[in-house]
Order: C-alpha cells, then structure tokens, then sequence
C-alpha cells in the first residue's frame, strides 16, 4: 500500500461509490490510524488505537462478505482464499493487541510486526485483488458492491472474532449477532 495520499488520489480517479475506490480510502485511514497509535501515548493513544481495531474488523468482515465472492470469479480462487487465509491471521492478533496495555513495549513490538503484515496484506489486495475486481466487473456492478459493502459495514462487528475470520460464510451466520454485541459493548465503555 502505497502512502495514505496515493491510495486517496487513486481512489479519486475511481468513479464514486465504487467499491474499489471505497476501500482505497479506507486504506489511507488505516495507515494514517497506524501512524497516529504509534506517536501517541496513554489515553489518547487507546482511543485512537480503538479507532483503528474497528476500522480494521469492520473493513475486513465487509471484505469478506462483498469484494471475496467476486474476487474469487475475478482474480481466481487461490488469490481469494490467500486473502482471507491473511485476514483470519490479522484478526488473531489484533484479538491479542486488543487486550494488551498499548503503553507496553510488548504492545508496542506486535504493533509494529501486525502493521506490516497489514500493509502487505492491503499492498496485495491492491495490485492483485482490486484491478482483476475493476477488470472483471462492469461499473453499475461496482457501484452495487460499494453500496452493499457500506450498508455491511454499518451492521459489521467492531472487534475481532478469529473463529469466524476468513470464512465468507461464517461472516454471514455470525456477523449481525456479533456486531451487536461489539456495538453494546463499545456504548457501555464511552460511560
């Protein structure tokens, strides 16, 4: 993945509400949310690491539930499933830095290899993922998916389950119920 203001003006080349164009966005904020962790401290550096485990389950359950089943017609099953083998390892561990103190140095050493292995995983859904799903799809068709991955997005959970990730399937039984109670959840911790 490119730096934050390549994946926006890429994205602004796209036509809007393209779910390509959609998801590069939300990769700029990603590697922003990642940047911003790392050079803040205490409170602050909590809320803003919360910030980017929601963005990240979110992001990854609408993935998987939207671009996958088309990226598996498109870029080949293989290309898929290696997709999802990744987000099913991502969510492992943001599960595990989730529960760690993020003043720790422990925390601080899983950020940094989870970061990369984030950035490698989003460097491969856009050089292989992404232009095999533009090349495949016909724009109306683009346009539904990034409407559809938004309306998912709205319902998905905002803290990992590793049970359930890297299953398109599993993401569809379990990811409403879950959502609801990662949504419950995230409510009664702001009082």
């Amino acid at each position: 993945m490119g730096d934050a203001q390549k994946d926006r003006d890429q994205a602004a080349r796209l036509p809007e509400g393209d779910v390509v164009a959609i998801l590069l966005e939300q990769h700029a904020r990603i590697r922003e949310l990642f940047a911003q962790v790392k050079r803040s401290s205490g409170e602050q550096k909590q809320k803003t690491f919360d910030e980017l485990r929601a963005l990240l389950a979110v992001h990854e359950t609408a993935e998987q539930m939207i671009l996958r089943p088309v990226s598996a017609d498109t870029a080949g099953k293989a290309e898929a499933d290696a997709r999802n083998a990744e987000e099913a390892e991502a969510n492992k561990v943001l599960s595990q830095l989730e529960k760690m103190d993020v003043d720790s140095a422990e925390f601080i050493s899983k950020l940094a290899e989870f970061e990369r292995s984030v950035l490698e995983h989003a460097e491969n859904e856009e050089q292989q993922e992404f232009p095999a799903v533009r090349a495949g799809c016909p724009e109306d068709q683009l346009r539904k998916m990034g409407s559809r991955l938004q309306s998912v997005e709205r319902m998905a959970p905002t803290h990992p389950h590793p049970k359930v990730a890297g299953s398109t399937a599993a993401q569809w039984l379990t990811g409403p119920f879950a959502a609801m109670v990662d949504r419950t959840k995230d409510a009664l911790s702001k009082d």
